[in-house]
């Protein structure tokens, strides 16, 4: 069997797999499809967790990043996972207290204002439709190269699948398909980061690989890295050329982000008591770490092995892989100088006159971890595994952000706001048609994505790092933040955030530079500053408006007292 028809049956497997627990487990109840009823254990719900959001940034996009980045892509490793302890400390067993369906159930009912659940709700599907579209473009990439299509259609078949899963089960066919998902992309980035450690360090252990010898040479592999790299004009693999405030803006919204998705909190409804929310935290920390500390290994072992496999070589000469992947686009190679040899070398490169080299090939970052397995000529079973794996990471996290908008537009916008009498039945139906409508926007962007994917989500992160995690945390531990506070710190804090990534990626791309950004922060950071400007204009108002009533401020207590779920909520209600 060769690389194709592997990939068919692994990639068919798995989604057999998806498709039959998707029917086995689809919602009959809007309480099934909004948080799967409320019964899924902290195990099942910590690696669900896991699976929704360790996405295509993570599996695909984030050890690329690291490969070509070297030290400044340790950003995006400190930040998604430190993001998961604020989430476990500051909001997961709050927000379970209180009871409610959705992040801007909690937001309308807390600011006793549907103009406040109006906003959270404009401001989910914002953060989700750019989330998504990461995850659809890394679809795209997996089906362009094994499936032999090109992305657009490959987008298109990601959005039928997602479509079914998504809309017949709701959050419980979800849930349950996310639990398979999570042992298939974990499994699919583990055994080649394995073979890697073991072929490059001779150590099984890729985390310890990554500090380890490279057998080819007897040099410390890090440190071999590094030299390959000052030869080919590239800055030294162990060096960050980032400024130490753009790296703590990034990080730091990275961190919130993830506190603040809504497709990460509404998870923790799903467990029947406060306490299992907790606990699914710990769960799905530990589900995540087995990748994330893997990640950093499998970036280094990649990097060396594109390097020493085509630079310097004659392009007749290069391997199959090579011209496998150059059909998809996302690695190309071009002549400058006519003879026939790649050049494929940094901005620091110059010939023994002094003279620039130019370079001649471009790698896409997104390309990196599928394409290792062939580049290190793994077997052929293994390449499979990595694309059902890659499948399986990018549609359980787009699956989640679906429910998040379909949730946000039939039970926040139509039953809580415009609706109120709509029947269940009615709320099921307006819920799966609206997740029918997301899926067919996520493949437009997903097919027009503003950049590769760990920057698309990262801009997701930002996102939502300058709209609802300020207003989730005053709205658990303030009584005194007031409706007129939050919806203006909200609205001011996203406009702001998607103004700047905007400005800078897509109306001038060409200051997208250091010396153009505000203070020295990118566009991936920018998220840091919108949350401050988002609390500051919160608490001001706050303090020039009328205080919240009386039971609004006994539910935020009580939202923090450790007994039963769903007490604030029915209060409040």
């Amino acid at each position: 069997m060769n690389v194709t028809s592997w990939t068919f049956l692994m990639v068919a497997l798995s989604f057999a797999l998806y498709l039959g627990i998707a029917i086995w487990s689809r919602a009959g109840s809007t309480k099934e499809f909004y948080v799967a009823g409320g019964g899924v254990s902290p195990l099942a719900n910590g690696m669900a967790t896991a699976a929704d959001w360790m996405s295509a940034a993570s599996f695909i996009s984030m050890a690329g990043l690291i490969s070509f980045t070297g030290y400044d892509g340790s950003v995006y490793l400190m930040g998604w996972t430190g993001g998961y302890v604020l989430l476990a400390l500051l909001l997961a067993p709050y927000l379970r207290k209180y009871g409610a369906y959705t992040v801007p159930d909690f937001v309308g009912d807390r600011y006793y204002s549907q103009t406040a659940r109006i906003v959270a709700v404009v401001c989910a599907i914002f953060v989700s439709f750019t989330y998504v579209a990461g995850q659809m473009r890394g679809v795209g990439i997996v089906f362009s190269r094994f499936l032999e299509v090109d992305v657009t259609t490959g987008v298109l078949i990601g959005m039928a699948i997602v479509f079914f899963y998504a809309v017949l089960g709701g959050m419980k066919g979800i849930t349950y398909t996310q639990v398979a998902q999570y042992c298939v992309l974990i499994f699919a980035y583990m055994v080649p980061a394995i073979f890697l450690s073991l072929l490059i360090t001779g150590n099984p252990i890729p985390q310890l690989g990554l500090g380890g010898v490279d057998q080819a040479s007897g040099m410390a592999l890090l440190e071999r890295l590094d030299g390959l790299s000052t030869e080919l004009g590239f800055a030294a693999y162990t060096s960050g050329s980032k400024s130490t405030l753009d790296v703590f803006f990034i990080t730091a919204a990275l961190m919130v982000g993830t506190a603040g998705l809504p497709h990460v909190i509404i998870r923790f409804y799903t467990v029947p008591r406060v306490r299992d929310a907790r606990i699914s935290v710990g769960w799905a920390l530990v589900f995540i770490a087995i990748l994330y500390t893997t990640a950093p290994a499998v970036a280094v072992f990649a990097r060396a092995n594109l390097l020493g496999s085509v630079a310097g070589r004659p392009y007749a000469d290069v391997p199959e892989w090579f011209t496998t992947w150059e059909g998809t686009g996302l690695i190309s190679f071009d002549d400058a100088n006519g003879d026939g040899i790649i050049q494929y070398v940094g901005p620091n490169a110059v010939d023994g006159a002094g003279a620039p080299i130019p370079n001649e090939l471009t790698v896409d970052n997104d390309i990196m971890v599928l394409a290792n397995p062939e580049i290190a000529g793994l077997p052929d079973w293994v390449v499979g595994l990595v694309a059902a794996g890659a499948l399986a990471a990018a549609l359980s996290t787009a699956a989640g952000l679906l429910l998040v908008v379909s949730s946000a537009v039939s039970h926040d916008l139509l039953k809580r706001a415009l609706r109120p009498d709509i029947t269940e039945k009615g709320e099921l139906l307006a819920a799966r048609i609206a997740a029918g409508f997301a899926v067919i926007v996520a493949g437009y962007l997903g097919i027009n994505p503003p950049g590769y994917v760990a920057q698309v989500v990262a801009f997701a992160f930002g996102l939502a790092a300058s709209s609802f995690f300020p207003a989730i945390i005053l709205g658990i531990f303030s009584k005194r933040t007031t409706r007129e506070g939050a919806v203006l710190g909200m609205v001011l804090g996203i406009a702001f955030t998607a103004t700047y990534i905007v400005w800078f990626k897509l109306i001038h791309p060409e200051l997208n530079s250091a010396e153009h950004w505000w203070f020295g922060i990118s566009p991936e950071g920018i998220g840091t500053l919108g949350m401050l400007l988002n609390f500051g204009v919160a608490i001001a108002v706050s303090r020039f408006t009328q205080a919240p009533p009386p039971e609004v401020q006994r539910m935020v207590e009580l939202i923090r007292v450790p007994r039963g779920a769903g007490e604030a909520h029915e209060i409040s209600a």
